[in-house]
C-alpha cells in the first residue's frame, strides 16, 4: 500500500455465529471458553450451528425470508447487524453508493431431491431418461437460481438498500481474503469512500459434510481444540455470517462516526501445497507486512485444523518467537468464505477491549498475553491452499 495511502477505519460490525450475535456476545464466548459444538445431528461429524436469530430484526418480510436459503438469511442479517452498527441503516443518502463485497460459495443443494432422484434411478428401467425427466421437473427455475453466488449481494441490496457498486468473490478461504484485500485496496486509493464488506456460511449441511468428508477434511467424532488434531486433522464446519463496515477515514470523520480500528494492510497469496510451499509464501507475505509490526503484537489465527495446512502454519507461527496466538476456530468451526472476515472483525473487538481472551489449547501452541495488545495480525490459511495476513491497528 502507498505510503500517502488513506486510511481504512472499521466503523460497523456484524456477526452471527454459534455464539451469539454481535461483539459482545463474543466476546463473551470467547473470554469463558465456551464450545457450542454439536456432535450429534449430523454424527460423525462435528459442527458449529448458528445460535438462534430472530430474523424478522434484519429481514421484516416474511416473502424475503422464504425466498433466501440459510446462507443467505445468515448473511442479511449480520449485514444489518453491520449497518446498525455504523449508523447507516436506512440512511439512502450512504447507502446509494456504498460500495459492497461478498465472499460467497455456490449455494446450497435440496438434499431431500438429490436422494430422490438417487433412489429413483436405482429402480428406473433407464436410469438415463428417468434422470433427465427428473431434473426437468424437480429442479425448478427458482430453485436453481437460488444457487447462484450473488444473491447475497442482491439480497443485502432489495433488504438492506445498499445499491453503490456490488463485486461477488467465489473460491473458499481466498474469497474472504480477496474481498477483504480489495475493498482496502480501493479505499486506500481513493476509489471507494464506504464498503460493506463480508460474507455467509451454513455449516449445517449433510452435502457439504459428504464433500469435505470425500477429502478427508471432516472433523469426527469429537470436538477438540485446532492445536490439538495433529493425530485426527480436519475441520468442524462452522455457520457464520460477518460483515464490516469500512471507510475512509475523512468519510467517518465528515460524519461524526466512531472508528472501532484500523485496517492497514492486506495481503493475499496462493501456495501450491508441496512440502515447504505454505512456509515460503507466509515467510514473503510476512516480510512485507514486518516493517509495520511493533513490540507486543499478537496473531489471530484462521487455522482450519485441516492437513498438512495447520501444521504448517503452526511450524511458521512457532518461528515468530514468543508472540501470543489464538486460533478463532476451536470457538467458531470453520466457516471458510466469511472465516476470515470474521476474524478480522474480532481483532477489532480485541482491541476495543485491551486485551486477548484466554489461550485455549494444550499443546503450548497458544500463551496467555498480559496487557493490551498493540496490534493484531490476521492469518488465513485455505484448507487446501489460499494465504492471507491482515494488520489490524486501533484508529488513530
Amino acid at each position: 500500500m502507498a505510503e500517502n495511502a488513506r486510511d481504512a477505519w472499521i466503523t460497523g460490525i456484524g456477526i452471527v455465529s454459534c455464539l451469539g450475535e454481535g461483539p459482545e456476545a463474543h466476546w463473551r464466548g470467547l473470554t469463558a471458553g465456551d464450545i457450542k459444538a454439536d456432535v450429534t445431528t449430523f454424527a460423525p461429524f462435528v459442527v458449529h450451528p448458528i445460535a438462534p436469530l430472530n430474523f424478522d430484526l434484519q429481514i421484516p418480510k416474511k416473502g424475503d425470508q422464504r425466498q433466501m436459503e440459510a446462507w443467505q438469511r445468515i448473511g442479511t442479517y449480520a449485514a444489518g447487524l453491520a449497518l446498525d452498527s455504523a449508523g447507516v441503516k436506512g440512511k439512502t443518502d450512504i447507502l446509494s453508493r456504498m460500495d459492497m463485497i461478498v465472499a460467497a460459495g455456490g449455494g446450497e443443494r435440496d438434499v431431500a431431491v438429490d436422494g430422490a432422484i438417487l433412489t429413483g434411478m436405482a429402480k428406473a428401467a433407464d436410469p438415463d431418461a428417468f434422470l433427465n425427466e427428473r431434473l426437468m421437473n424437480d429442479l425448478r427455475p427458482t430453485l436453481f437460481l437460488a444457487q447462484l453466488s450473488n444473491l447475497l449481494a442482491g439480497n443485502i441490496s432489495i433488504v438492506h438498500g445498499v445499491t453503490g457498486s456490488s463485486r461477488t468473490f467465489m473460491g473458499e478461504e481466498a474469497a474472504g481474503v480477496d474481498a477483504m484485500r480489495i475493498a482496502v485496496s480501493r479505499i486506500a486509493a481513493g476509489q471507494s469512500e464506504i464498503a460493506l464488506i463480508g460474507g455467509a456460511h451454513n455449516g449445517e449441511r449433510q452435502d457439504l459434510l459428504m464433500l469435505y468428508e470425500f477429502g478427508a477434511h471432516a472433523l469426527k467424532d469429537r470436538h477438540v481444540p485446532v492445536w490439538e488434531r495433529s493425530s485426527r486433522p480436519g475441520f468442524a464446519l462452522g455457520s457464520l455470517g460477518a460483515f464490516l463496515v469500512v471507510e475512509s477515514r475523512e468519510h467517518a470523520q465528515a460524519r461524526g462516526a466512531t472508528p472501532l480500528a484500523r485496517i492497514s494492510t492486506v495481503l493475499a497469496e496462493r501456495s501450491n501445497r508441496q512440502p515447504g510451499a505454505l512456509a515460503r509464501t507466509l515467510a514473503t507475505l510476512w516480510e512485507r507486512i514486518k516493517p509495520r509490526l511493533k513490540p507486543g503484537y499478537a496473531v489471530l489465527s484462521g487455522a482450519t485444523g485441516a492437513a498438512p495446512a495447520t501444521e504448517d502454519e503452526r511450524a511458521f507461527l512457532a518461528g515468530l518467537g514468543d508472540v501470543a496466538v489464538r486460533a478463532t476456530g476451536t470457538y467458531l468451526g470453520h466457516g471458510l468464505e466469511p472465516q476470515f472476515p470474521m476474524n478480522v472483525a474480532l481483532a477489532a473487538v480485541a482491541l476495543s477491549q485491551g486485551s486477548l481472551f484466554p489461550p485455549r489449547d494444550a499443546s503450548g501452541t497458544e500463551k496467555p498475553m498480559a496487557g493490551a495488545p498493540a496490534q493484531i495480525v490476521v492469518t488465513g490459511v485455505g484448507h487446501w491452499r489460499g494465504e492471507g495476513l491482515a494488520l489490524i491497528e486501533p484508529a488513530g
